[in-house]
């Protein structure tokens, strides 16, 4: 079983990702710590006229030991993984990564921005988490806060308002919904909710593929 998980940043996708998987035993990938772990490789070059080529060859030579949720957290990442994602050349060095994750036998858990329109098409479960930008803003900032770093939650809240505008402006990407997944709206409701409410849609909708 493929299970896609799409939403854009601080939607708490990544955690009901997480809860998904262990709830089905599967094997789960957050693919924006790809895009994040890229980022970070390239912090500090983005005027560079050769900003492109290096993100590229960081995308390439991506290592398991670079994906660290712990230093890939901060909203500046964020930034960066946004500014990364747009380049195709980044986009598809990572391609092959996601698609073989998914593609594994028995299945899995995947979230991210396209991964039911663009990496699993064919997931059989498809989700995406819709919060309200203040919302996601507040549940960053105590993240961060939490990592006892200072949050100025005017330019945290511009900085996810901006990051959502370009996903989806992105021309190499497909950070919408896909015409199947659920919309699932955690607005105003916690994690043990909103995973509550996922596991619903996910049974449900396995229960109706297999005429049940």
């Amino acid at each position: 079983m493929i299970i896609a998980v799409d939403g854009p940043a601080a939607s708490g996708k990544g955690t009901l990702a997480a809860g998904l998987a262990q709830h089905y035993r599967l094997p789960c990938l957050d693919t924006g710590l790809l895009y994040r772990a890229v980022g970070r490789a390239v912090s500090g070059l983005e005027d560079a006229p050769d900003f492109e080529a290096r993100a590229i060859a960081a995308a390439q030579n991506l290592k398991q030991d670079d994906i660290d949720p712990e230093a890939l957290v901060s909203a500046g990442v964020g930034v960066l993984a946004s500014k990364v994602a747009v380049i195709a050349g980044v986009r598809q060095a990572l391609f092959d990564y996601q698609r073989d994750f998914a593609a594994q036998p028995g299945g899995a858990v995947l979230d991210g921005r396209d991964i039911g329109t663009v990496i699993a098409p064919h997931a059989d479960v498809k989700l995406f988490i819709r919060t309200d930008s203040k919302v996601r803003m507040e549940r960053r900032a105590r993240q961060l806060e939490k990592r006892g770093e200072a949050v100025d939650r005017y330019a945290l809240y511009h900085q996810i308002e901006e990051r959502d505008a370009r996903d989806m402006a992105n021309p190499n990407g497909g950070f919408y919904k896909a015409e199947d997944a659920h919309l699932l709206d955690t607005t105003l409701l916690d994690i043990e909710a909103s995973l509550r409410a996922a596991i619903a849609i996910v049974d449900g909708t396995m229960a109706r593929k297999a005429g049940l």
